[in-house]
């Protein structure tokens, strides 16, 4: 059995040594093994590169180079283009994440898994407001999708070969990955496990940053048309609500009662403005989604590839 490792990262020099050596001695500890690890180098601005380029006469190492920027999920796709694994192992690379779980993983593989997932009981180093945010964007993600996505469920999962050519033949430009995980079906399988924080340096993904809200919407949208219901909704509720104020406005004339006042006059412009730039927003999610499809451009650019040449990994 080969078992490859996706590792997408971006200036992480300080995490990458420890990295690679838990890598290393937990998958030389799974019987009839050998292992491979693909580091895809998000445009890194720090030694990283150099880093494991040093680290490839010790392991078994190919860094595959971005062209630039190009973000997580991009990179993840490239790595499990480059993987040669039976079983591919997906995570991030700030060791939140510990790598000692492949060892379970690998068993329900084994047992028939195609899909494991691993399920976060607890997150160290998070705040409560953070935590009650993701849970409620699982909870809309769920509402809205035809998809059951997990809660607490990363970007740390175990995939057969087999799901990883069906994910890598799909040719969605801006794919959700924790979504397609799911939506190939298969055997699914959950590890359940307590996330640490961060072995050193700071998040990229600060609670309010763009990444984050691009994950969240992307979730919303790509497994749905239901948000479109709520612009149509919407539009029908306040419709109602207009036929009323108008019928109002007929009584109140008929009985020469006074007309509101401005305050009435701006609290209905505002809720109209409101739900019409809501409705416009959502539409204009769906339509730069369709956009960014049919011009066809690739997810991402490899800039180069550094493969490992020496012996192969493992046991």
């Amino acid at each position: 059995m080969l078992l490859s490792y996706v590792l997408s990262f971006r200036n992480e020099e300080e995490n990458i040594p420890e990295l690679v050596r838990r890598i290393s001695a937990i998958s030389n500890c799974i019987e009839d093994c050998n292992y491979e690890m693909i580091f895809v180098n998000d445009a890194s601005s720090d030694s990283s590169q150099e880093l494991l380029v040093s680290l490839q006469k010790s392991y078994p190492i190919t860094v595959v180079n971005m062209s630039r920027r190009f973000g997580v999920t991009p990179c993840v796709l490239a790595g499990l283009s480059f993987a040669k694994g039976d079983a591919i192992v997906y995570m991030d690379s700030d060791l939140q994440d510990p790598p000692e779980l492949v060892l379970e993983m690998v068993e329900k593989f084994r047992n028939g898994a195609e899909v494991v997932h691993t399920t976060r009981t607890k997150r160290d180093g998070e705040s409560p407001l953070k935590l009650w945010l993701t849970k409620c964007a699982y909870g809309l993600i769920n509402y809205f999708s035809d998809i059951d996505l997990p809660e607490n469920t990363g970007d740390f999962k175990l995939l057969s070969s087999n799901v990883v050519k069906k994910i890598l033949e799909l040719k969605e430009y801006d794919p959700y990955m924790r979504g397609l995980s799911v939506w190939v079906g298969f055997k699914q399988d959950f590890v359940f496990y307590r996330r640490d924080s961060r072995f050193r340096g700071r998040s990229k993904f600060p609670l309010l940053s763009k990444g984050p809200i691009i994950e969240f919407t992307r979730g919303l949208t790509s497994y749905s048309a239901a948000p479109l219901l709520i612009s149509l909704t919407l539009g029908l509720m306040i419709s109602a609500l207009s036929a009323l104020l108008i019928l109002w406005a007929i009584f109140t004339k008929l009985l020469n009662i006074a007309a509101p006042g401005a305050s009435g006059v701006l609290v209905a412009i505002g809720l109209f403005s409101g739900a019409i730039l809501m409705s416009n927003g959502i539409l204009g999610i769906y339509i730069s989604k369709i956009y960014y499809e049919v011009k066809r451009r690739p997810r991402y650019i490899v800039q180069s590839v550094i493969e490992f040449n020496g012996s192969q990994g493992g046991n």
